[in-house]
């Protein structure tokens, strides 16, 4: 069973920005199939997702905790035009959350997802 999330900062950023989680499932749908824009390590890539009303170049740059399976978390992300890209620093920083956010068990999951640090998406 595929289980894709989003962290709690993830979800504030989104909602400012108008990034609807349909979005979210459609870049772990092409994530999926391979179609992923950098493999940053440590379980950590880098997805282009459109915001509302634009395509994918002028849209946003997500980061995403995965094992290519079955878990999808969703931790960061900027839009094109507020940064290039992130600093080494951060990346070392997102890659220990990946490797703590692809370590939880199942229950370990539902329980984050019920204490809201991390919310569920793209239930089917």
């Amino acid at each position: 069973m595929q289980r894709i999330f989003k962290t709690r900062p993830f979800g504030r950023w989104a909602r400012k920005v108008s990034l609807l989680d349909q979005a979210l499932c459609g870049a772990v749908a092409e994530m999926a199939r391979g179609l992923i824009d950098a493999d940053l390590g440590g379980g950590v890539v880098k997805k282009r997702v459109a915001l509302s009303g634009r395509r994918k170049s002028g849209g946003a740059r997500t980061l995403v905790a995965t094992n290519r399976d079955n878990r999808w978390f969703f931790m960061y992300g900027f839009a094109k035009n507020e940064r290039a890209s992130i600093s080494g620093r951060e990346l070392a920083a997102l890659q220990k959350l990946a490797n703590d956010l692809l370590g939880l068990s199942s229950a370990a999951l539902d329980i984050q997802a019920a204490k809201a640090t991390l919310e569920e998406i793209c239930h089917d």
